[in-house]
């Protein structure tokens, strides 16, 4: 929990410091105008991958199998969505990134160990 506060603060004082030098190096109007693009860009991407990815669970539920893979590709295309949306050019990259199946693969990853961590330690249960 301590690193979420951690991100809080130190995530939005990096976008606020990257957007006043952009907006001093590249201008007001530009940068303003890359923050409205790569919001529409990823509410559009988000989209679509989200759609993908739903059509892909109800196949695999349908067919008798576990969409688990798939889940944490959903899990993945939200949060990068959401930081799409967020204005900043840092959690921009990683929005993109999270959306990009080849390097999604690597926060899955990440995703997977945590939720395995926590299953183990208790704190997620799972209900037969």
């Amino acid at each position: 929990m301590r690193y979420i506060v951690l991100l809080l603060i130190i995530i939005p004082a990096a976008e606020i410091g990257l957007l006043l030098l952009s907006g001093k190096t590249i201008g007001i109007w530009t940068t303003i105008t890359l923050i409205i693009l790569t919001g529409l860009l990823g509410a559009y991407l988000a989209k679509q991958q989200g759609l993908d990815t739903i059509r892909k669970a109800q196949h695999l539920l349908q067919s008798g199998q576990m969409p688990g893979d798939v889940l944490l590709d959903g899990v993945c295309i939200i949060i990068g969505g959401t930081l799409l949306l967020t204005p900043g050019f840092i959690t921009d990259a990683t929005g993109f990134l999270l959306l990009a199946p080849p390097t999604r693969k690597f926060f899955k990853i990440i995703l997977s160990k945590a939720f395995q961590n926590w299953m183990n330690k208790g704190r997620i249960k799972i209900i037969k």
